[in-house]
């Protein structure tokens, strides 16, 4: 893989090759990883079956109509507009009302505030009531129901989805903020929260098993992109171009500089428990629901696979899992 050499180049002499770390937070890069998340029936799957996760627990009885999702990284809005669309199916005679936080970091308010006029114009042509926040600036340690609007008698999920594995952990700062958000949240109380990642052991791995681990994953995802989006389609180049990104960031990069730390889904379960979280294995439904989905339109490929395992929903490619959807109380 030439992207692999490059990264290896940018390891082993960073001065004439620096690894491109800023560049994953850019619009460029976002804008890719959204394509990835539209484009890839792996990471498009996860998203709603997290969904389906959300609304189960919150609805779960007749008379309940109304729900409050909390989202550390609302990205451009994609999978609540699936959200918004599958609530409106599950129409119980009455009018749905949904409240989103989204928590803005780097500066990303404004941009949110557009997606959420976009979002509910969506939510109107469903007949369904949304009240969409934007909250910037909000500390850790400042993370409380209070701080977030919660109300006393709305059932509160918290999604995680594609946003854990960025965050530091024990490995690179004593602080912790990935298991001190996971604390955090217990402490709000929630009916569930999602968990959506990669399936793929690059955070605390040694460095040879790290490049093996990166090999063996996104070849398997370069291959699964070559069976479902056609060469000319006008995203694949870019949804490519950030999968590079990745690679040379899990790769070349130490320390801070190194962003991309999946974990597999082993290890997300005993970091969920430490945090005081217990699994709910997603129902039977869920899986079945994906698989319909994944087998439903024009272009039926029976290379990816939906499999039910240790309570979550596993997302994967030739026998190889990508995404791994969960829910947690």
């Amino acid at each position: 893989m030439e992207c692999m050499l490059s990264a290896l180049k940018s390891r082993v002499n960073s001065v004439e090759n620096p690894p491109p770390v800023a560049e994953l937070f850019s619009k460029e890069h976002a804008a890719s990883t959204q394509l990835l998340y539209d484009l890839s029936p792996c990471f498009k799957l996860g998203f709603l079956a997290a969904n389906q996760a959300i609304l189960d627990a919150t609805l779960d009885k007749p008379s309940c109509n109304k729900f409050h999702v909390v989202d550390f990284d609302f990205g451009l809005g994609g999978q609540y507009m699936n959200l918004l669309h599958a609530l409106s199916e599950r129409g119980n005679g009455k009018p749905a009302t949904v409240k989103i936080t989204a928590i803005a970091d780097n500066g990303g308010d404004e941009r949110l505030k557009t997606v959420g006029d976009r979002l509910s114009q969506f939510a109107e042509s469903y007949g369904v009531s949304l009240k969409f926040n934007v909250i910037s600036g909000l500390k850790l340690s400042d993370l409380s129901r209070d701080s977030l609007g919660i109300e006393q008698d709305e059932p509160l999920a918290v999604n995680f989805a594609f946003k854990l594995y960025r965050m530091p952990d024990e490995s690179v700062s004593i602080e912790n903020p990935r298991d001190e958000l996971l604390r955090r949240v217990k402490g709000l109380a929630p009916r569930v929260v999602t968990l959506v990642e990669q399936e793929m052991n690059t955070n605390t791995a040694p460095f040879a098993s790290r490049v093996g681990e990166a090999c063996g994953y996104y070849g398997a995802l370069f291959d699964s992109v070559e069976s479902t989006v056609l060469r000319d389609n006008p995203g694949r180049a870019k949804l490519e171009e950030g999968l590079l990104r990745k690679i040379a960031n899990s790769v070349a990069c130490e320390g801070r500089d190194r962003v991309e730390r999946c974990e597999v889904f082993g290890k997300w379960r005993a970091r969920m428990s430490m945090a005081g979280f217990e699994l709910k294995p997603l129902s039977q439904t869920v899986a079945e629901t994906m698989r319909a989905k994944l087998n439903s339109g024009n272009r039926v490929n029976p290379g990816f696979t939906v499999k039910e395992e240790n309570g979550g929903v596993n997302f994967g490619w030739l026998g190889r899992t990508l995404t791994v959807a969960s829910a947690w109380r």
